[in-house]
């Protein structure tokens, strides 16, 4: 691993607020952290939240170094999506990790995500619904493809966002030949311990494979 490799960091939130996380953690494993603002979806719609990540990871890229993108929560949601659609085409990322993103809208065992007023809702604009063009093209699993590196991590006790998001789209990954480094853990929604060893360990592993 080399300590030129940049991470944008996109930040979770729900999509309608800005949660700030430490990501000094990252920093310690030798990576140029990288900050990334988008429009929050009181401000905008999907996929405004893409095209904004998109322009940051633009101005964030240093030639010749490995890039990366992560991000917790509502921010792994959109990592994934730039890092699987990519940012000029599908490729151009390295790696994505994304700790406890929610990924589909529509999985079964999330009736609340299609609930009036959540905050899928806020995002598209309307409750997400089978056949919509918007919340088929918000959910991470219609994109999967390309070989990009997925690390995803996620809390076994998280009531926010069911830990099978995760789950799932490690599956629907795995079958489309990406390699995929998947992690459930003790802990709830934005309580996952960064520094702990085991977990600090298992995302070294990935950045020395990947990087």
């Amino acid at each position: 691993m080399t300590r030129e490799a940049v991470v944008l960091w996109l930040h979770g939130g729900g999509w309608y607020s800005h949660e700030t996380s430490d990501v000094s953690w990252l920093e310690r494993l030798g990576l140029h952290v990288v900050p990334a603002q988008y429009r929050l979806s009181g401000e905008a719609l999907w996929p405004a939240q893409l095209d904004d990540v998109r322009a940051a990871a633009r101005a964030a890229r240093v030639a010749g170094a490995p890039f990366i993108v992560g991000g917790d929560s509502s921010g792994g949601h959109l990592a994934l999506h730039l890092g699987l659609r990519g940012i000029e085409r599908p490729g151009d990322v390295d790696a994505v990790m994304a700790f406890e993103p929610p990924v589909d809208p529509l999985a079964e065992d999330w009736p609340r995500a299609r609930a009036e007023g959540n905050p899928w809702h806020r995002l598209l604009g309307h409750v997400p619904a089978p056949g919509d063009a918007a919340t088929r093209d918000c959910t991470v699993t219609t994109h999967v493809g390309g070989g990009t590196p997925v690390l995803l991590l996620h809390g076994l006790d998280d009531t926010a966002v069911p830990p099978t998001q995760s789950l799932d789209l490690a599956a629907a990954l795995c079958r489309a030949g990406h390699r995929v480094h998947t992690l459930t853990t003790d802990g709830g929604h934005g309580e996952l311990e960064f520094t702990r060893g085991d977990v600090l360990g298992f995302v070294r592993q990935f950045l020395d494979r990947i990087v």
